[in-house]
């Protein structure tokens, strides 16, 4: 497994994922309108962006987290069974902590 091209499209997607939630935060704090309606629907768009960002911290975490595994030596490897976890999963989510078997279970 290449674990230096792993670790740099973790590090990339950790670039890119704290810019977009710098983007949310900036939005979240700019009141935009004073009208009624309007108000109501920007209400609704805060939801959803603070359901990004949730979301996107939660992937921060687990972005961390595998980083920490390539330092220590674990990454790649499945949290429940030991096996390896294939690179094909690792290339469609790279965060993975789990093989594809134990997925399914």
């Amino acid at each position: 497994m290449q674990k230096e091209k792993f670790g740099k499209i973790l590090r990339g997607r950790l670039e890119d994922l704290n810019r977009r939630l710098h983007l949310v935060d900036s939005d979240l704090g700019r009141r935009k309108d004073a009208d009624d309606e309007d108000r109501a629907v920007e209400l609704e768009n805060n939801e959803v962006l603070e359901g990004f960002g949730r979301a996107g911290q939660e992937e921060v975490r687990a972005i961390n987290a595998a980083l920490q595994r390539l330092e220590n030596g674990t990454f790649g490897i499945c949290v429940k069974c030991g096996s390896p976890i294939s690179e094909a999963r690792l290339e469609a989510v790279p965060f993975a902590v789990t093989c594809q078997s134990c997925l399914r279970e």
